[in-house]
């Protein structure tokens, strides 16, 4: 993944699972401004694709999704509406 400049927010969702994934993503996101980014950090496997794929349906650009470690995932969006 590239490397990102700046992370406004983070949010650590670690032993959350899908649906609350997307849903605490997008209400955290919804505090931010436009442009601003938010890096989440999953280890519930499905999010890792359900959040992004959530995310881009409702218009927040992915910068990228990466594993940190053997459990963890890293998801980075910005607000784009």
């Amino acid at each position: 993944m590239a490397e990102i400049a700046r992370v406004d927010a983070e949010l650590d969702l670690k032993g959350e699972i899908c649906p609350y994934t997307f849903v605490k993503s997008k209400l955290e996101l919804e505090e931010l401004e436009l442009g601003q980014v938010l890096r989440v950090v999953v280890n519930h496997r499905p999010a890792v694709e359900n959040v992004p794929r959530s995310m881009k349906n409702e218009g927040q650009e992915v910068l990228g999704v990466e594993q940190v470690n053997d459990t963890d995932w890293e998801i980075i969006i910005r607000k784009a509406v």
